[in-house]
């Protein structure tokens, strides 16, 4: 006999059919004279990680909420991550009350607003604000042309009839989907710089779970508890394991042992895939024999950031 009990799907499953940890990420976006407004999600997760050009974060939201509209008129929004301090996550759920206005939302709103380093560096041009007490933040820009949304318009605010897109813009009669280019990702000096320098246990910021299920009255978040570290199983294949390696990816640029003995842990389904990059990285240098040196440059992804301390 199983030890689970079968549960109905019904709408809006991941809230009434499901416990479903997520973040809190208050969103901003621009109003039709310019103004940033506000309101909570949770369904933001990362969607474009490696292999592109861009980097990409998918968006699901009702199709006729202020935010849905707003990105549909503009392309842009801001992610604000926050933390769990209770009045926080209280002053969310007031501005996620649907059918509200972008004024009531931001009438007496506790949270701060300032620039972000869009609106820094395109001063000719309009971005949503940045939440000041956010501990990270991502500028992000819809990109339109994907699934072929660039024609998709506000207004609809009783439902958009179809065709309806598969995964960005409109996608059924009330809901939307974006995909969304993080064109920038802001940090707190102290988060930043643990990233950089390596990060321990107390260095994580104290960022809320929206544990998803809601009932009649109310929604239910948790605190941020201290992580904890677990070792990661280490299998180390041979050095000629991965000079085979090496050459099936390559002819044109040559490794040394030194700078192969560098790769005997990697897993051997991502051997293909680290070569290639490093490959890459030779030819655009014109380097043709890699070495120990250069491999730990490309390994170094936080060299820049660290010598600019």
């Amino acid at each position: 006999m199983s030890s689970f009990k079968n549960l109905r799907i019904v709408d809006n499953f991941y809230q009434t059919s499901s416990y479903f940890p997520m973040p809190i990420v208050m969103i901003g976006t621009l109003t039709d004279d310019g103004k940033t407004t506000l309101g909570p999600y949770s369904l933001v997760q990362p969607y474009y990680i490696a292999g592109k050009d861009y980097y990409a974060m998918l968006l699901l939201v009702r199709n006729n909420s202020n935010t849905a509209q707003n990105i549909l008129k503009t392309g842009k929004c801001t992610l604000n991550f926050i933390t769990d301090e209770k009045k926080y996550f209280k002053e969310a759920v007031r501005m996620g009350f649907p059918g509200d206005t972008p004024e009531e939302k931001m009438k007496d709103c506790i949270f701060e607003l300032e620039d972000g380093q869009m609106c820094l560096e395109h001063p000719e041009e309009k971005f949503p604000q940045v939440v000041k007490q956010a501990v990270q933040v991502m500028e992000c820009t819809w990109m339109r042309e994907l699934d072929n949304a660039q024609d998709d318009k506000p207004g609809e605010m009783n439902g958009y009839e179809p065709p309806y897109h598969n995964f960005n813009g409109i996608t059924s009669k009330f809901g939307a989907h974006f995909i969304l280019r993080v064109d920038k990702i802001l940090m707190k000096e102290k988060y930043h710089d643990a990233i950089i320098n390596g990060v321990r246990a107390k260095d994580f910021p104290n960022i809320p779970v929206n544990y998803g299920y809601r009932d009649s009255k109310n929604f239910w978040s948790s605190r941020a508890r201290k992580p904890y570290p677990e070792l990661l199983p280490m299998r180390q294949t041979t050095l000629d394991s991965v000079k085979y390696a090496a050459e099936r990816v390559c002819t044109d640029v040559k490794f040394t042992d030194e700078a192969l003995s560098a790769f005997v842990k990697a897993p051997r389904i991502f051997l293909p895939t680290i070569l290639k990059g490093c490959v890459a990285w030779a030819r655009e240098r014109g380097i043709t024999l890699l070495t120990k040196e250069h491999i730990d440059i490309i390994n170094d992804k936080r060299s820049k950031e660290k010598n600019k301390q």
